[in-house]
C-alpha cells in the first residue's frame, strides 16, 4: 500500500479519493473463459455465470442476508451447471477459485493508476470479494502498490451497490461521500455510488454499456478504457 503523505496536492475540481472496483475493472476476468469452455463447451458461458453471481449477491443484500462472494461464486457455478445439465465437481470449484485469485491486470490499468497518483489523487479499491491473505490478487497482478487502502464489502456484510458499502469507504477515509469518485466497468456500481453521494466514472469495457432509461443517472465520466477515462478526470483540473 502507498503512503498518502507521499502524493502531490490533488487538482481542483477532481474528487480527491478515487475508488476502484477490482473484478473486471482492473483485473481481467476473461481468464475464466477456458474453464467455462471446458465445462459447457462455450467460454461465453462465463458471462451467464457472472450475471447470476451479481444477481444473487444483490438479492442477498436486499433480503438482509450475507454470504461471502467467494461462496456465492462457487454456488453460482453449481447452479449454472444444474441449469444446463452439467455436473460440477469439487475439482471444478477449486479451479474456479484458483483463477479468481490469479487474474491478470488489464493492460491499461497500471498506466492509468500511475497518472492518477502523479496528479496527487488518493487511490483505494472497493470490492465485493472478501479479504484474502498475502499475496492478494492485486499484489499478484502488480497493482497493489498504487493503492493506499483496499476495502471489502465483507466489513459491512452487504454487497455493492448498497449505499453502506460506499459510505464505509468515505468514513474510513475521513471524507464526505462527495469527495469519492467510484471507477467501475459495471453501471450498477456507478449508479449505486452516485445514489450514495459519490461521483461515478464508467469505463465501458466489452459486455458493459450505459442503460438508457428514465431515472438512470449518467456517470460523471464515461470512456472506453481507463486511459481515456483518466483523461476526462484530469481534464477537470483545468
Amino acid at each position: 500500500m502507498v503512503d498518502a503523505s507521499s502524493t502531490n496536492t490533488p487538482p481542483e475540481g477532481v474528487p480527491p479519493v478515487i475508488v476502484f472496483d477490482v473484478n473486471e475493472t482492473l483485473l481481467d476476468i476473461t481468464v475464466l473463459e477456458p474453464l467455462f469452455a471446458r465445462l459447457f463447451g462455450n467460454g461465453d458461458m462465463m458471462r451467464e455465470w457472472f450475471a447470476q453471481l451479481i444477481l444473487y449477491s444483490q438479492t442477498m443484500t436486499l433480503s438482509e442476508l450475507y454470504t461471502p462472494f467467494s461462496a456465492l461464486a462457487a454456488g453460482a457455478l453449481r447452479m449454472t451447471g444444474t441449469i444446463h445439465g452439467v455436473a460440477i465437481g469439487e475439482e471444478d470449484i477449486a479451479e474456479l477459485k484458483t483463477h479468481l485469485g490469479n487474474m491478470p491486470a488489464h493492460p491499461d490499468a497500471a498506466p492509468a493508476l500511475e497518472r492518477l497518483r502523479a496528479a496527487g489523487l488518493r487511490l483505494v479499491t472497493l470490492t465485493n470479494s472478501p479479504p484474502s491473505p498475502s499475496p492478494t490478487p492485486l499484489e499478484k497482478a502488480g497493482l497493489a502498490q498504487y493503492f493506499e487502502q483496499s476495502f471489502s464489502v465483507d466489513t459491512v456484510g452487504k454487497f455493492k451497490p448498497a449505499p453502506q458499502t460506499y459510505q464505509h469507504v468515505a468514513q474510513a477515509m475521513n471524507v464526505p461521500a462527495r469527495d469519492l469518485c467510484l471507477v467501475a466497468c459495471h453501471l450498477w456500481d456507478t449508479i449505486g455510488a452516485q445514489a450514495a453521494g459519490c461521483k461515478g466514472a464508467f469505463v465501458s469495457r466489452p459486455y458493459n454499456a450505459f442503460l438508457p432509461a428514465d431515472g438512470v443517472p449518467e456517470p460523471d465520466y464515461t470512456a472506453l478504457d481507463l486511459g481515456r477515462l483518466v483523461d476526462l478526470i484530469l481534464k477537470d483540473a483545468g
